[in-house]
């Protein structure tokens, strides 16, 4: 039988870990790379478990990257971010991934996709096909090499590794066009079977959907075995996104938004800090937060925090108004927002002008390690 075969890196970006592929190894139609990733991650299984592919079961294990040199543009590549479904035969490509954006300039280098190497720090420009921004990658070189050991170390991945800044340039509107998608800070909407609720829709980096915890009976620092386990709750979560994604022109209905927009908008609720003990058994004491957020990715809760996510979460904490701005306080002055997740804290900065009367965001910066797991051919028979 005759073997087809196409070359793969596998990598951890920040806290995800995705198939990595140079454009011109894949066909050129969307559809047919859509079929190719499920095909490669072993998806379209009842179960999940993406058992007869390279998936990990899991929505921070199943996401690919594809990244081509960008014509015209020195040390600038175009990077497009698919989330693979674990269960069936489908691929979102509607938001981007923060984390897996940390593993792009590594892997353009290491694939000789960047014009000129620069110690001690290689830049690299990275333009999101996803959200058509822009994102610059500092990277770590040696002797025209990646560097991938150093001393950094992030909340939800053992060890340490060498510190890849990440600044999302103009990260507003990334997905619906617009900073505030209603146009307000806050808004009440009604979701079918459960009423009205109050939320704040922000796109900045993705579009992120807020509420409260204390609204939805819980205290903020709750972990993944205690939500994932409430089907009740999540359905009540997944309504109140689904409405969401509706009331922004994501989704035509609810049911719409439930099978074509799993991936944007993200679902958040945020808490006053507390002290808990994180998934890695870490005690994270309420002064070294400013706020508590936890999200949803697939209908499960994420057990980190995605850097996408992180971003807007900093870039909500300065507008005025909103449910982040209102439990932040007086933090969203500072220079770094601390946001306590399940795995410990990450930290964001974030720029945002008020120009004639329009709020702006500049950029959003946060830092991340990568590594590669694995270089070789992937076998998609």
């Amino acid at each position: 039988m005759e073997s087809h075969t196409i070359p793969c890196f596998w990598m951890r970006g920040g806290t995800s870990k995705a198939g990595c592929f140079v454009e011109d190894s894949l066909p050129p139609e969307v559809s047919e790379q859509d079929k190719l990733l499920c095909r490669i991650y072993g998806s379209s299984d009842p179960s999940g478990r993406q058992i007869n592919g390279m998936g990990g079961g899991t929505s921070t294990t199943s996401k690919a990257m594809i990244v081509g040199k960008r014509a015209g543009e020195k040390n600038s590549v175009n990077y497009t971010f698919c989330q693979v479904e674990t269960a069936t035969n489908a691929v979102d490509r509607k938001g981007n991934c923060g984390n897996i954006s940390s593993a792009v300039g590594p892997f353009a280098i290491e694939n000789g996709l960047v014009d000129e190497i620069t110690e001690p720090v290689t830049r690299v420009k990275i333009f999101n096909t996803n959200t058509q921004k822009t994102i610059v990658s500092h990277v770590p070189v040696k002797a025209g090499k990646v560097v991938y050991n150093g001393d950094f170390s992030i909340s939800g991945v053992p060890g340490t590794g060498a510190r890849i800044q990440l600044d999302f340039l103009s990260p507003g509107g990334a997905v619906t066009g617009k900073l505030l998608p209603t146009g307000q800070p806050k808004d009440v909407i009604d979701v079918p079977g459960y009423g009205p609720t109050e939320i704040t829709i922000v796109d900045a980096a993705n579009p992120l959907v807020f509420v409260r915890a204390a609204d939805l009976g819980l205290t903020g620092n709750e972990l993944p075995a205690e939500i994932d386990c409430n089907a009740e709750l999540l359905d009540r979560m997944l309504a109140i996104r689904e409405a969401a994604a509706v009331l922004i022109g994501l989704a035509k209905d609810m049911n719409d938004a439930k099978h074509n927009s799993q991936a944007v908008p993200k679902f958040c609720f945020i808490a006053p800090p507390m002290s808990y003990t994180s998934l890695s058994g870490q005690v994270v004491s309420a002064d070294a937060i400013d706020i508590q957020a936890r999200m949803l990715s697939m209908g499960k809760l994420h057990p980190v925090l995605a850097i996408t996510g992180g971003v807007c979460i900093g870039v909500a904490a300065k507008i005025p108004g909103t449910l982040v701005y209102e439990i932040a306080g007086n933090c969203s002055e500072k220079d770094e927002l601390n946001i306590g997740h399940c795995s410990g804290v990450l930290s964001v900065s974030a720029e945002v002008e008020n120009q004639s009367g329009e709020l702006k965001v500049l950029n959003g910066t946060v830092y991340r390690t990568a590594r590669v797991l694995m270089r070789g051919d992937i076998d998609f028979n």
